[in-house]
């Protein structure tokens, strides 16, 4: 609730008739302040004509007034520059810790705001709570919302990019293959994909590069699958090859992993995807450089293109009898790396370059992109948004997880909007 006092009084939604202090003051709010979200009163430099006089300081709100004292402000001297006391519930008058009295009203919205708020925020019959009004909202409005969501999105990869490249200190093919790995995994296991190639830095895996079947030894004795695989000659080969290099390299294997694999397809299992990944190491690993060289969608799309061989072009697993085919990764998987790796990467290296070019081509790679079809993109769809690109969808997932999931409708632009009218009476 205080949350819900502290959004009317940040956007000025309260009920415009005359305010006055408890004690019958008039008051005009010249400035509602700057919100703050850290320790301390919650809104700085405020301005606030209270009588005849201009107070500028800070304002504090509570849902009642006898949280004041609940709270230890009246101890508390970061406390004594609050100008105004805002409340729901005017219980008792306050004071700082000198012994002066501060001025207080009572929030002045509609009275059934806080009724109207929970009964939107709180509606679990659509995973919108925004769902019936949003296909009356003005499409220019959603889409400069989506648009802004779209960036909050991939510019939240290319944090988590950075990350990786300091770890990886300043080298960008290692912080891509740690980020292909990771996309490889695709969510359900990207946390082992990741620990699997942070074992395997690629100053050890470009040593063996000119052998396919080191590589693969490499990244399925560092996942741990090996160590239950039924024994053949291929397994077998593996299993001394990765001896072989343990002992050479010191190669230590990230324990516990958890692979997940109920209930999904074969072709998403994690030893395809991993022999994928030594496929794409093999003859060295140079998706950074490639990434850079894309023009287009389709550029970006080939980097994913590549057919299995040996074992690997018949089976998904250490099953024998497989039928699965030489083709790596499907139309849809390479869709998702393009928008999960390519245009994250691509945007990364052009804010660490300062080219804006290359920025604006992940975009536009993006925007060129068929729109993921998922649960999360679909409850937009059939509330009229329409899901146009891969652009449009990343800010759709992002809207689903950031804001409509965890009924953050407060700080959603939209929600903001329809808060805004059930803020009138």
């Amino acid at each position: 609730m205080e949350e819900l006092m502290q959004y009317v009084w940040h956007h000025r939604l309260w009920v415009a008739t005359d305010m006055h202090t408890n004690d019958g003051r008039s008051v005009a709010v010249v400035d509602v302040g700057q919100l703050n979200r850290n320790a301390g009163p919650d809104f700085f430099n405020a301005k606030v004509r209270i009588g005849d006089q201009m107070w500028c300081g800070n304002v504090e709100i509570h849902v009642r007034a006898s949280d004041w004292f609940r709270h230890g402000h009246d101890r508390d001297r970061a406390y004594d520059t609050v100008i105004l006391h805002v409340v729901q519930f005017d219980d008792c008058p306050i004071q700082t810790p000198d012994g002066r009295t501060i001025p207080q009203i009572v929030m002045p919205c509609a009275r059934n705001f806080a009724e109207r708020y929970n009964e939107f925020v709180n509606n679990r019959a659509n995973a919108l709570a925004c769902a019936v009004e949003l296909p009356q909202m003005s499409p220019v409005i959603v889409r400069d919302w989506l648009d802004s969501l779209a960036f909050e999105r991939i510019h939240s990869k290319v944090d988590a990019i950075n990350l990786r490249l300091e770890k990886s200190h300043g080298d960008w093919e290692q912080t891509a293959f740690i980020t292909l790995s990771r996309a490889l995994g695709a969510g359900i296991n990207g946390d082992a994909f990741e620990r699997v190639a942070s074992s395997l830095p690629l100053r050890i895996l470009h040593k063996h590069c000119d052998s396919l079947l080191a590589l693969e030894a490499m990244f399925f004795g560092q996942s741990g699958l090996l160590d239950q695989a039924p024994s053949d000659p291929y397994v077998d080969r593996l299993r001394s090859e990765y001896q072989f290099l343990c002992n050479k390299f010191g190669l230590s294997a990230p324990r516990p992993l958890v692979w997940r694999m109920s209930r999904m397809r074969p072709a998403s299992f994690p030893h395809r995807r991993l022999a994928t990944l030594a496929k794409m190491v093999e003859n060295g690993f140079k998706l950074m450089e490639r990434i850079l060289n894309c023009r287009n969608e389709e550029d970006a799309r080939n980097l994913f293109r590549l057919d299995l061989t040996g074992y690997w072009a018949a089976n998904y697993n250490f099953s024998a009898g497989g039928n699965a085919g030489p083709t790596a990764l499907g139309g849809s998987t390479v869709n998702m790396l393009v928008i999960n790796v390519v245009a994250p990467l691509m945007m990364a290296y052009g804010d660490y370059t300062d080219d804006c070019a290359l920025s604006d081509r992940a975009v536009d790679i993006l925007e060129h992109l068929p729109g993921e079809r998922n649960t999360l993109t679909a409850d937009f769809v059939r509330a009229g948004v329409p899901c146009s690109n891969a652009f449009i969808s990343q800010a759709m997932i992002q809207a689903r997880r950031c804001y409509c999931d965890v009924r953050k409708c407060l700080h959603c632009r939209l929600g903001h909007r329809i808060l805004a009218l059930k803020a009138r009476p």
